[in-house]
This record gives structure tokens, sequence and C-alpha cells, in this order.
């Protein structure tokens, strides 16, 4: 039976515009490495660490935007069971007070009471933390003072998270794309301008680069807060946040228990990959260049995976909010096989020309050759993890999200870097044996994610 082009072009119209800003945001990472790399090896390792710290305190925030998310998208499709709003909908008349907009209101609300307090606490302990994290003085130096700068924009980062939940959830996702690529150009601008001191401006080094992608998430912030905020910009049809919110305690309560676990994942799921890390490095020197390598492509490629998973958030969280449960059960399905031909079109390469990949990263014939097997295993591997991509974030956006972290962090922390040392180091089957581990942890950890799936126990949640 052929697939529904009508489903699969409303799949792509969600997914598309997130899976472009993702990779635009990888991308812009790579120029910005390649800017703080002009100053030397000791920036870009102090820049590197500092963007670390960074990510790991930013996944102390990430579920504010599965919170709003899942939420909005259970009341945008709340709205068509409703006569009143529903009518009012397809006349693109706005209601005197909209649900849609609560969860926006608690997020941001949560983003300043969570957000402010995080960003005092890390600037005055940044000094201990990269100490922890590198053992070079002059590199931790250089590294304090980029944390430091980034940490500014800790706020706006955490209030993006919420308007970017808020507008996927209404199935608006092309909002994110565009903003994201007029953040990109402030970032390229002011950091070139702030690290290099040119039109005027201070030659900060890599405190420069700090300081450019903080200026960017603030206008990025100005931006989403302006397009959701000012009334009559593209209608009330597409501005429900316009109308007067009432944020009320049970708003708070499940915008916090929905972004708890969500966050709480991120931040162990993130600090697995150094544990990771220090595993490869008990093999030695070269297994650690390796992996770098093929970690940063796996990652990369992933993202149009986890694009389609918020597609999905959204679809499952409208169809279960208008009460149709078996539609909600389909969405999660159709996107699963949809991430299996992307995936697997985007692994080809890896799998067929494995040296031909590993030599745009890697010029040492010893190193290719010992990430050949690895690679092909790490083609294999992101097919395989479609399907845990894409019910992670449909899981989500029924509200499952403590069965989300229990399965994620289980499996990575219980199953695979147990393994991973054992096979790895213990038994001395090196790079090649903890890639097999992680092959079947992903195989696995898909498997229980279509189970679950499968069970339906997620159509009875309420959020």
């Amino acid at each position: 039976m052929l697939p529904d082009l009508t489903r699969w072009r409303l799949i792509l119209r969600l997914a598309l515009p997130i899976m472009a800003g993702m990779l635009s945001q990888s991308l812009m990472n790579l120029v910005d490495a390649a800017l703080v790399g002009r100053l030397g090896e000791t920036e870009l390792a102090a820049a590197g660490i500092g963007g670390y710290a960074m990510f790991m305190v930013t996944a102390c925030l990430f579920g504010l935007s599965s919170g709003v998310q899942a939420q909005v998208a259970r009341r945008h499709g709340e709205r068509h069971q409703t006569p009143v709003a529903s009518a009012a909908a397809d006349l693109g008349v706005e209601l005197r007070h909209d649900p849609r907009g609560e969860p926006l209101a608690a997020g941001l609300t949560l983003a300043v009471m969570i957000g402010l307090p995080l960003m005092v606490l890390c600037l005055w302990q940044a000094g201990p933390i990269m100490a922890w994290l590198n053992d070079d003085p002059r590199v931790t130096s250089m590294a304090v003072d980029y944390f430091r700068w980034r940490l500014i924009a800790l706020l706006p980062v955490a209030m993006i998270f919420c308007y970017r939940g808020y507008w996927n959830g209404i199935q608006q996702t092309g909002l994110y794309l565009r903003i994201m690529l007029v953040m990109h150009l402030v970032n390229l601008l002011a950091s070139i301008g702030l690290i290099f001191g040119y039109w005027g401006l201070p030659a900060m080094g890599v405190s420069g680069a700090g300081l450019g992608s903080s200026l960017s998430l603030f206008a990025g912030v100005a931006i989403w807060a302006w397009l959701s905020h000012t009334p009559g910009h593209r209608g009330p049809r597409h501005r429900p946040c316009h109308s007067p919110w009432r944020l009320g305690g049970s708003t708070m309560a499940t915008t916090l228990k929905l972004a708890t676990p969500h966050s709480f994942q991120q931040l162990w799921f993130a600090a697995g990959y150094a544990v990771l890390f220090w595993i490869l490095g008990q093999v030695d020197t070269a297994s650690v260049a390796v992996g770098h390598v093929l970690v940063n492509l796996s990652l990369l490629l992933i993202l149009p995976g986890v694009g389609l998973g918020m597609a999905a958030m959204s679809l499952v969280g409208e169809a279960l909010g208008r009460e149709s449960p078996e539609r909600a059960h389909r969405w999660g399905w159709e996107v699963v096989h949809m991430a299996w031909l992307l995936l697997a079109a985007l692994s080809l390469p890896m799998a067929l020309m494995p040296e031909a990949v590993l030599g745009l990263f890697l010029h040492d014939p010893e190193l290719i050759a010992l990430g050949v097997d690895p690679l092909r295993l790490t083609a294999l591997m992101i097919v395989l993890d479609a399907a845990a991509l894409v019910f992670t974030q449909a899981l989500l956006g029924a509200g499952a999200n403590r069965t989300v972290m229990q399965l994620t962090l289980t499996g990575q922390w219980l199953v695979f870097l147990p393994l991973a040392w054992w096979f790895g180091v213990h038994e001395g089957f090196g790079l090649a044996g903890i890639w097999w581990c992680q092959l079947g942890y992903r195989a696995l950890n898909s498997l229980c994610f279509a189970v679950i799936w499968q069970r339906r126990r997620w159509q009875s949640l309420k959020v």
C-alpha cells in the first residue's frame, strides 16, 4: 500500500524547516571553530571546553521546549473539538482567551525563575568548572572568559526554547528557520568583528567569539518576542498568543513536570559522551581521534531524524487533543517510515565509501584504516536509530517524558557504557568493540521505544 502523500507532505512541511535550522546551527559551529582556530590551538581548545560546559548548562533548560510544545500541540488539537473555538478558527477570529498561550506564559516564567539563578551560579563558579574540565592553566583562563561571555545569554536561550516550542506546537515551524538564519548572520558579523577587532570593535580574541554568540541570542529572543506578542503582524489566525494569558498554577506545574525529566535526560545524555571519550582514552590516543570524527558525523546525520521527531511531537499532540488516539498512533509510524528512508540515504556514502569520508577529516592512513569498520557500523547504527529518534519526540508530545528519560538513561548508563568499557578496554577489542556495543545498544533502544509505542499506554496521558 502506497503511503498517503498528503500526510507525507504535511510531515515534510513541519520537519524541513526544523531540519534546516539544526543543520545550519551545526555549520555555524564549524564556522566559529574555523574563526577561533586562526588564533591558535590554545584558543581553539578554550572555546571547545567552554562550549561543552555551556552545552551542559543549557541542557538543564532544554526540557522547557518540549514541555511547552507538548501542551500547545494538545491545546491546538482541542480547539477543533470545541464548536465555538473551531468556528472562530475557521473565520480567522481571535478568541478573547486562547489556552494555547498559557503553556508559553508558564515556560517563560520558569525560564526566568530557573535561568537567572543558574546563570549567576555558573558565573560565580566558572573558574572551578573550567579547572575540572581542563588542567592547562592557559587554556583554563581563556575558557573561563569565553564561558562567562556565553553565560550572559543563558536567559535568552531558555526563552528561545519556549518560543520555539510554542510555534512548533501550532505547526508554524518555518519561523524557526528564518529566525535562525538572522541569528547566524548576527553571530558571524559580531564574532568576526570582536575576535579580530574589525570595524572599530575591540579585538577580544576567543572572548569575542563568546560575546558574538551571546549577541546573536539576544537578537534572536528579541525577534521571537516581537513576532509572538505584537498584535496585527500576521493576523490573529496565526497569532493566538496575543490573547490575554491566564497563567494558573496547574499550567506551571504541568510545564515543570514535563520539562524536568527531559532536561535531566539531556544533561546526563551529554555527560554520557564525556564518559565515552574517557573510555576511548583508556584504549589509545588514536581511538580518541577517530572516535571524535565518528561521533561528530553521527550527531550531524541524526539531525534530520530529530527534526522529523519534532514534527511527530506536534502531530501526535494535536491528534490526542482532537481525541483521535488511532490517528496519533499512525502519525508515529508514518514519521518513522520517512526517517528510515531519509537516514538510509544519508548513510549510504559512509557505508559504501568509508575511506573517502574519513579522508575529509583524517590524513593519517593508519587512522583512516582504524575507522573504516566503525564508520560502516555508524552508518547502520544511524538507520537503526530512526525509530528511537522519532518515538522519543512523539512520546514527549504525548506527555510520556518520564518514560523517555528512564528508558534513554537506563540504556546509555546501565547497558552501553559498561559494555563499552568491558569489551573495549577490559577485553581489549578497542574502538571496534566499543562501536559494536553501541550498534547493539542503538538497536535495542529502538526496539524498546517501538514496543512502548505499540503498547499505547501513552494515549491515556493527560497534558
